[in-house]
């Protein structure tokens, strides 16, 4: 017999006692001797030999406990599966409850900080003289951002002025040369009168033969001339009144060409103004280094740009899908990306009447046959509240929108009909 025969015998006595259930005795002096105590000689030598087994544990008990095993193992899966068909229902429950009366906040990444931005700009050209402020710099409404060159700019003014006084004396003149026209044309009835007259007796006379010839003449010449000379005097006076704007009597500031003389020294009062540039309103001076003293800067061309500090406001674009229940004054709750855990609030401000592709230079044209329906973004403005003490807003940062409702998700419409109950309104 091999080194390996008292081993098998031992696990060929096992294997009886196991089959034989727990009928027999679960004493282990039953068990043979060389199966319960196996002699040190049977074992196999050498470094490979296994190590040698402990304590036999009973047959029986071993049994007894995996069967009790195996039964605890059947129920715990017994209870598993009650539990998990019973945790479905409640689940369905409980989502159904949360989607209907869900919905409620209207929530879009889609949206942006803007404020009011200028670009700073006068609407007269001129070379700059001085720059007021740098880079990022703040200003109050009113101070001056940059001057430029004024001299030409006096130089008109003076000249304007000076015209004023051109006109005012030219003007006087022309009224007191219609006063003066007035008094020849009366003069120049006396005359006519006169001669006519004289015209008159040297007429009788000459009938008389009393008279020449010659002098009835120079009667009828006499006459003549002095009917000629009121013509032209009653021309010259109609052109002073025409000068005169048909109101000679008038005051001279009513005068049109005082007026235009008035206007071009406003004019030149007003660009000479614009020649110093002032803050429009409370804000920040940007890209200021874009502009360079000595630099001719033509007109209306910016300069820098100025952004507005005291007013901001969020510009979003949420889906059209998403605006359902949104209206003009709901508030809302703003949180901005740079400022995690601080909330701003305000209210929705407006709706824009079209979507934001309706403002595009080139419209989609849908009227072709591959059209692909692509949901909208509606603008909406957001007005916000800024209160002192929090963190200043930028225009350009990214911000979350949160606008409550007040109107629940309901219960969609096909379910509604299928169970007979009202559908959601869209007031």
């Amino acid at each position: 017999m091999s080194d390996a025969a008292p081993s098998t015998v031992a696990q060929e006595a096992v294997t009886r006692a196991a089959g034989a259930g727990g009928g027999g005795s679960n004493h282990p002096a039953e068990l043979p001797a060389r199966a319960r105590d196996p002699e040190p000689d049977a074992l196999p030598a050498g470094p490979e030999a296994p190590l040698a087994p402990g304590p036999a544990e009973p047959i029986g008990d071993r049994g007894v406990s995996a069967a009790t095993a195996a039964a605890a193992a059947e129920r715990s899966r017994k209870r598993k599966r009650l539990l998990l068909f019973a945790l479905v229902p409640v689940v369905l429950v409980v989502g159904a409850y949360a989607y209907v009366t869900g919905g409620q906040v209207m929530s879009t990444d889609n949206a942006y900080v803007q404020s009011a931005m200028l670009a700073v700009s006068t609407d007269v050209s001129g070379i700059v003289r001085n720059i007021a402020v740098h880079e990022n710099q703040k200003v109050a409404a009113g101070d001056v951002l940059f001057q430029l060159d004024d001299q030409p700019f006096r130089l008109a003014l003076a000249g304007a002025e000076a015209q004023i006084g051109i006109v005012t004396n030219d003007l006087t003149a022309l009224k007191a040369s219609y006063h003066d026209m007035q008094e020849q044309i009366r003069q120049a009835e006396v005359d006519i009168a006169f001669y006519q007259r004289e015209y008159q007796r040297q007429q009788t006379l000459a009938n008389s033969n009393f008279a020449s010839q010659a002098a009835l003449d120079a009667a009828r010449h006499n006459l003549d001339s002095a009917r000629q000379k009121k013509a032209s005097l009653t021309q010259q006076l109609a052109g002073i009144v025409a000068n005169l704007n048909g109101a000679p009597d008038a005051p001279v500031e009513r005068h049109p060409r005082y007026r235009a003389a008035v206007a071009t020294r406003d004019e030149a009062a007003r660009q000479l103004a614009h020649t110093t540039v002032k803050a429009s309103f409370d804000g920040v001076v940007t890209n200021v280094p874009s502009l360079q003293i000595g630099q001719y800067l033509p007109a209306s061309t910016p300069a820098f740009s100025l952004v507005a500090s005291g007013h901001v406001w969020v510009q979003a674009s949420p889906k059209e899908t998403e605006l359902t229940y949104v209206r003009p004054g709901q508030p809302v709750s703003v949180s901005v990306d740079t400022y995690p855990g601080v909330v701003w609030h305000g209210a929705v401000e407006s709706i824009s009447p079209a979507s934001a592709a309706s403002f595009s230079l080139l419209p989609a044209q849908n009227t072709s046959g591959n059209w692909v329906k692509v949901v909208q973004r509606i603008p909406m403005r957001v007005r916000l509240d800024t209160p002192a003490g929090k963190p200043p807003l930028r225009v350009g940062m990214s911000v979350v929108v949160d606008v409550d409702t007040g109107h629940a998700r309901g219960v969609p419409e096909p379910v509604a009909r299928l169970f007979g109950l009202e559908p959601p309104r869209h007031e």
